[in-house]
């Protein structure tokens, strides 16, 4: 693994004493792999050439990674031009989009985090990696671990949702999992935390656009999930294509070489996203193509994907003096020692064979744990009368136009997944269906348009059934990349349709499926219960089904924040304190809008299992914390149900008073029990000083003394909390 304390590989060293300045220069170029079936839908048509013309370049040694193309012979042919055709035998990486599965499809990422469970992350990553190193690959743009705390912006369906600490986990979960124990391995995955940095905070949640962001929530609330990352063994960062405070992400010297190389000793490579360089002559901060090829190197950003800018452009910015060479050289040199620590010199054919690719032995295991991971993605916001689990002998009406889809299952973001293997929601139910209930599908409408009869045929199942299940939500394009949203509601069409079903009076359960949190509205906001299913992957019917017939009981919370109203966005649970709070002794004037109260419809943290579930109250150790002691926190919770459950028992803090204005909560831990009916269970966090830390008003980072609020409890919002001090260092030590 390089890292900039140990010796330098012969082998790099002597590669770049030999290389000529176009050379140096190919390896830092990344392109389209044109030569493999490639996924040419999910970017914009730049600098497009074809298998030939890609070989070609390779042979020439002007090409450091190709992306996006899939399979182990055409790639292991990729690589045998490269090192034994090119004059220095230098291999490519071969790289992909592979986000959330490759052949099987797990579910968003988004999803997988209202699990609130890492490991679940670690091991759909792992065998994402198995999957897509079979297949030739030997890097991902992923994990995205971007803070989304506007649900307008799209690409957080990418992401773990809008709380720090949570995305931390994830971010380093995923990390671990891709990568494996040993990145040499055939089946490690280099990993690749994106987008460095902001990307989240766009303004007005619209995709690509500027960010205006105070230094401290830059810190405290953007950069510990790249950290967290990077200290999990990722050793290669990728570019956002926002500013920050007018300056582009992708030729920030403040970012790209102060924060992230001199003060985080990040020894590895810094990749752009697709054209990000190209894009400063537009953002304005770059005059020509020239020009902006020389502020992305000099800020530090190493490769280029695809504007071919540094290929057209660094020759005559080093012979000119512009570039220093040493500056040429330490880019090549980390961008060498990146494929020096995955193997390729050692192994060129790493990851590239057919006979692995065509092994489909894994195949079974993994659609059981995409089966798993699904499952532990639904959140059960609603459950009135406890109309679920659905009991055997009912009549069932499958509602909906995603009952029968197949398009709709996989989520953003997946270029690789087989169609074939994909479960629908009708198959799932079918499969599942108790003794003696029956299952009527009617669609009732399209995803965006009515159908003809549709709703009469829709009211017409609904009042012959028992129980209507109702299967609506986003179409999959409305999130990811360039789906940005202004009102985050299904739409009309599927709305109707649930008005007009509820109207019948049969019981509705809303089966959700969306890529953020959305504003319910009507019918759908007052189902008898809701489901949220996200895009939940291959195995989305069997996992839809497990937990609508009580197989399994619901165990996910919300990552993000549900409002009662798209124009609550941005909204998210640790917003910090007003002086004007929105209380009971306080009239009109205080933080709220008009027409909704300053709450989420279903905050940070909720969600139901199939019993009720009893908090004891909070309980400190002491009254005090020592400036570099301990604090236990604990509180007792009890299954007072008739069914196992597994519960996620949430941390909170708040700081009462700081330095800069502290937010109302903050999650600082999260436990999964299982708890058997009846059962009661202790639980016990630690809390330490470095917990209670964050960038104070003079940019430091540290924890201050005084006063906190401690809570353990069910959601961001439930629970009442006890309270410690943390003393200064001098009581510390006078104690």
């Amino acid at each position: 693994m390089p890292n900039a304390a140990k010796p330098a590989d012969p082998r790099v060293e002597s590669l770049l004493a030999r290389m000529t300045v176009e050379e140096k220069v190919g390896q830092l170029g990344v392109f389209a792999d044109m030569v493999r079936p490639f996924a040419p839908d999910v970017n914009p048509e730049n600098n497009v050439r074809n298998a030939g013309e890609v070989l070609e370049q390779v042979r020439a040694g002007r090409v450091g990674s190709l992306f996006n193309g899939v399979g182990a012979a055409q790639g292991r042919e990729i690589q045998r031009v490269a090192v034994e055709e090119s004059r220095l035998g230098i291999p490519v990486i071969l790289a992909a989009d592979v986000i959330h599965g490759m052949r099987t499809v797990f579910p968003i990422p988004l999803g997988e985090a209202a699990s609130f469970e890492p490991e679940l992350a670690y091991r759909t990553a792992r065998a994402t990696a198995i999957e897509a190193t079979a297949a030739g690959i030997h890097w991902t743009y992923a994990p995205a671990v971007d803070i989304a705390r506007d649900q307008r912006w799209g690409r957080g369906a990418e992401g773990a949702g809008e709380d720090t600490f949570l995305g931390c986990a994830f971010a380093a979960a995923r990390v671990r999992g891709f990568q494996g124990a040993d990145l040499r391995a055939a089946d490690s995955l280099l990993a690749t935390p994106k987008h460095f940095v902001g990307y989240g905070a766009v303004a007005a949640g619209m995709e690509y656009n500027y960010v205006e962001i105070a230094e401290g929530t830059l810190r405290d609330v953007h950069l510990p999930p790249f950290k967290a990352a990077l200290d999990a063994g990722a050793l290669a960062v990728m570019t956002a294509f926002n500013d920050i405070n007018g300056v582009p992400a992708s030729a920030n010297h403040a970012l790209l070489t102060g924060l992230l190389r001199e003060q985080w000793g990040f020894p590895g490579v810094v990749v752009s996203d697709y054209t990000a360089d190209m894009e400063l002559v537009a953002h304005g901060y770059a005059a020509d193509d020239r020009d902006a090829t020389l502020r992305a190197f000099s800020a530090g950003m190493d490769m280029s994907m695809q504007s071919g800018f540094y290929a057209a452009h660094l020759p005559a910015l080093v012979e000119s003096g512009q570039v220093p060479m040493a500056a040429l050289d330490a880019a090549v040199r980390r961008v060498l020692e990146l494929k020096a620590a995955v193997g390729l010199f050692d192994d060129p054919y790493r990851s590239l064979d057919p006979a692995r690719e065509s092994d489909v032995s894994q195949l079974p295991a993994h659609e059981a744990l995409a089966r798993d991971a699904a499952r532990r993605s639904i959140v059960l916001l609603r459950n009135e009368a406890d109309v679920l689990p659905l009991r055997g002998g009912q009549r069932i009406a499958a509602i909906g136009p995603f009952v029968r889809d197949r398009d709709n299952i996989e989520g953003c973001w997946t270029l690789f997944g087989d169609k074939t293997r994909y479960v629908t929601l009708e198959e799932g139910l079918r499969a599942g269906l108790p003794a003696g209930s029956t299952l009527e599908v009617v669609d009732g409408c399209g995803l965006e348009a009515p159908l003809e009869g549709g709703i009469e045929a829709a009211v017409a199942a609904a009042r012959a059934a028992d129980v209507v299940l109702l299967a609506v939500g986003e179409p999959q394009r409305y999130s990811g990349e360039a789906q940005s949203r202004t009102r985050i509601v299904i739409p009309p069409a599927q709305q109707a349709l649930a008005e007009a079903v509820a109207a019948t009076g049969t019981p509705v359960v809303v089966l959700l499926r969306n890529g953020r949190a959305l504003a319910l509205e009507g019918a759908v906001r007052d189902a008898a219960a809701i489901l949220v299913t996200w895009f939940l992957g291959s195995q989305t019917g069997h996992a839809v089904a497990d937990v609508v017939y009580g197989g399994y009981s619901p165990s996910a919370r919300l990552p993000v924040s549900f409002p009662h109203d798209s124009g609550q966005q941005p909204f998210f649970y640790n917003h910090p304190r007003t002086g004007r709070p929105e209380t009971p002794e306080m009239s009109e004037f205080k933080a709220r809008w008009r027409e909704h109260p300053n709450t989420a419809l279903y905050p940070f943290g909720h969600g139901l299992g199939y019993a009720r579930i009893e908090y004891g109250p909070t309980a400190v150790s002491a009254p005090v914390l020592d400036w570099d002691g301990t604090l236990e926190v604990r509180a007792t919770v009890r299954n007072a149900g008739t069914r196992a459950v597994e519960e996620v028992v949430q941390l909170y803090l708040h700081d009462r008073v700081g330095s800069r204005v502290r937010p109302v909560r903050e999650l600082k831990g999260f436990r999964k029990l299982e708890l058997q009916p009846g059962e009661s269970r202790e639980v016990v966090f630690a809390l330490s000083r470095a917990q209670l830390a964050f960038t104070r008003a003079d940019v430091s980072h540290g924890a201050e003394p005084g006063a906190f609020d401690v809570w353990i409890a069910p959601s961001s919002v439930a629970g009442a909390p006890a309270r410690f001090e943390l003393l200064p260092p001098q009581d510390a030590a006078r104690g």
